[in-house]
């Protein structure tokens, strides 16, 4: 497949079956990730077909501007995602997407900042729910569990640690104190890529520093199992809200401070 090449700084026109790449400036580590998203819309979007011959490796080089092994790592996501296949001393063609009605997120569905931020608003629908329900059901083991999930934050956040783990199971914690398997099913099913941190590095991006950061984010936790603990449902309700409308709110301050 040809490429078709513009001069630069004009916005280069989309070719052999390529998304446009984003015109903002890239960081290193986002290049995978741009050269991945942009061929997973080509082959969903069908601009390139199931048993289509993808761009060979020295064409994607040259129309994104990187090097090979960011084009051989993005290849390889895509393989892992069943979106093409490499066939050796041939090329690597396009799959059929999965026929399949069953729910599924996959790691490359957490690629970008606006990815984090969409699940980010399916959180806040569910999650408000559960801590409604757990603030109504939640047992004294419950409570202990999550208090032990706080302490622990705070003593990962103390120690220079990102305090993901204690994150996601103070999360989990509540998600199981609804007394419904569902909840917890779900958040298992999504694991710590859940938690914003572990796709974008806030923390340290942050104006007020990563600690000011983290220990603002131990408090959002705080006032959910207070509220938890008092069997108020409508202030466990608003305090989760709160807490994940808040870490949507810092993703997109991190996003416009990037570019």
């Amino acid at each position: 497949m040809d490429l078709v090449q513009t001069p630069r700084p004009t916005p280069p026109a989309t070719g052999a079956g390529l998304a446009a790449p984003t015109t903002r400036p890239r960081r290193v580590r986002g290049l995978v990730n741009e050269v991945m998203e942009s061929l997973a819309a080509s082959i969903r979007q069908g601009d390139i077909k199931p048993g289509d011959k993808l761009p060979t490796e020295g064409e994607i080089v040259a129309r994104f501007d990187v090097s090979r092994t960011v084009v051989r790592e993005a290849i390889s996501r895509l393989q892992a995602n069943r979106l093409v296949e490499t066939r050796h001393g041939v090329g690597t063609f396009a799959l059929a997407p999965e026929a399949s009605g069953n729910f599924k997120i996959a790691a490359v569905d957490f690629a970008t900042v606006a990815d984090v931020i969409a699940l980010l608003e399916l959180r806040i629908s569910l999650e408000t729910e559960a801590a409604g329900l757990a603030a109504q059901r939640r047992t004294d083991a419950n409570l202990k569990s999550m208090q032990d999930m706080l302490d622990a934050f705070t003593a990962a956040i103390e120690e220079d640690s990102d305090a993901v783990p204690s994150d996601f199971q103070f999360h989990m914690e509540v998600a199981r104190a609804t007394g419904n398997r569902h909840f917890a099913d779900l958040m298992t099913y999504l694991g710590t890529m859940i938690i914003p941190r572990t796709r974008v590095n806030t923390p340290n991006s942050a104006p007020e520093g990563r600690l000011a950061y983290l220990r603002r984010v131990h408090g959002e936790h705080e006032s959910i199992f207070s509220a938890i603990r008092n069997q108020d449902t409508d202030a466990a309700r608003a305090a989760m809200r709160t807490h994940l409308a808040n870490s949507k709110d810092r993703l997109k301050r991190s996003q416009t401070e990037s570019v």
